[in-house]
């Protein structure tokens, strides 16, 4: 059987059913106002929630340091090879210190970093319990470990204790791993980045230190965004993590730059460095991007105003999308999910509101649950009161088209 006869039939059923995916054609610079497939639009889609990704700062940095630095663009080699220049270790360190770790190691992307940190340090008697709605690269991270997995409910914490119980033994008041499980390691996103809804880190963190739990958390959607600072959740809810606490975030969304980080105790990163196989065994990430990520983390930690301004954008169109009548899922964040349930409506919406000058993506299983296709609105600092209005303006004018 040939390539073309085993997935043709593929293709041609996912084009029936709606869930056929291209990739848009960007020729223009990431910003609010866009060209896309040849249309100029504005920009609701993308993660870029402060702005940064064409930020003339971080563009004359690179500038100033190809002239005048002893900087290359290309890494040449595996950190542990030649590949890990001055400032690969540079923004570790700024990394951890803004986030008040032992230390900080940078990943190519935030996949890779998922997959790491769940192969490398999840053993075959151990127990990975994750929310049911947690990003694909956690499952698979999950999914690739020698761990067993299990999943609980959406943000259901009654749930979420039933699985810790049923790992552990409780005897004479103490609390204990079974010799038949080892760890348990609690996995949650921060900021869910189909729904926008923020997991209840207090309880969460409660959990664990009840069950004697690892706690890993994807802040992908958190860091730069929640927190005086921009420490993402756990700065939200004013929590510290422990030395069992895992954080990952990417450098792709609010930081505007590109690659991902975990940060955790001095044991955790240097236990990655000598074990995990998509650290060891891929490229180091360019020392040009290394740089913009040190120069956005700056402007990150003074991004005070621009985050004000983010939630009052996240307010704004919350109001307007209640007043014209939208289902929006609950969700404090810049990401704003609008159910139209089918995919085909999805779709149909989509297109409409591209050619009124807006882009939002049409999210579709299996990247959500069947029947729970939507529109996706991201908010960035850099949209304007009127950027947002005129985009409800549009969803009320489709309601009648539609």
């Amino acid at each position: 059987m040939s390539i073309h006869d085993r997935f043709q039939p593929l293709l041609t059923q996912r084009k029936q059913q709606s869930l056929y995916r291209s990739r848009p054609l960007a020729t223009s610079a990431q910003s609010v106002q866009m060209q896309i497939n040849g249309l100029n639009v504005i920009n609701f889609s993308s993660n870029d929630y402060l702005g940064l990704a064409n930020h003339p700062r971080i563009k004359q940095r690179l500038i100033n340091a190809l002239q005048t630095e002893e900087t290359s663009y290309g890494s040449g080699a595996a950190h542990l090879v030649t590949g890990h220049h001055l400032h690969h270790h540079l923004a570790e360190d700024e990394i951890a210190d803004w986030l008040g770790t032992e230390r900080a190691l940078l990943f190519s992307t935030g996949y890779m970093a998922n997959l790491a940190v769940q192969q490398a340090l999840m053993q075959p008697n151990d127990v990975i319990i994750a929310d049911k709605l947690s990003h694909a690269s956690l499952i698979d991270g999950a999914q690739h470990s020698n761990a067993t997995l299990k999943r609980y409910p959406h943000l259901d914490m009654n749930a979420l204790e039933r699985r810790l119980k049923n790992s552990v033994q409780t005897k004479g008041g103490a609390l204990f791993s079974t010799p038949l499980r080892g760890i348990n390691l609690i996995v949650t996103d921060g900021v869910f980045s189909m729904d926008g809804d923020i997991a209840p880190l207090p309880e969460i963190q409660a959990l664990a230190k009840q069950y004697q739990a690892w706690l890993l958390v994807d802040d992908a959607h958190g860091f730069g965004v929640l927190g005086e600072q921009g420490r993402g959740c756990f700065e939200h809810f004013g929590l510290a993590p422990d030395e069992n606490t895992i954080q990952v975030g990417t450098l792709g969304k609010a930081f505007g730059c590109s690659g991902a980080f975990v940060a955790g105790s001095a044991t955790l990163v240097e236990s990655l460095i000598q074990f995990a196989r998509p650290y060891i065994y891929t490229t180091a990430m360019s020392p040009l991007n290394a740089l913009a990520i040190r120069e956005a983390l700056t402007l990150v930690q003074n991004a005070t105003t621009s985050r004000e301004t983010l939630q009052n954008h996240v307010q704004q169109f919350r109001q307007g999308a209640r007043q014209i009548g939208l289902t929006l899922i609950d969700s404090p964040s810049p990401i704003q999910a609008i159910i139209l349930k089918q995919s085909e409506t999805a779709l149909a919406w989509s297109e409409y509101l591209k050619q009124q000058g807006f882009w939002v993506s049409a999210i579709r299983p299996p990247t959500v649950p069947k029947g729970q296709a939507r529109l996706r609105v991201t908010l960035s600092a850099q949209h304007t009161t009127n950027n947002i209005a005129q985009l409800l303006n549009a969803l009320k004018n489709g309601q009648e088209h539609l």
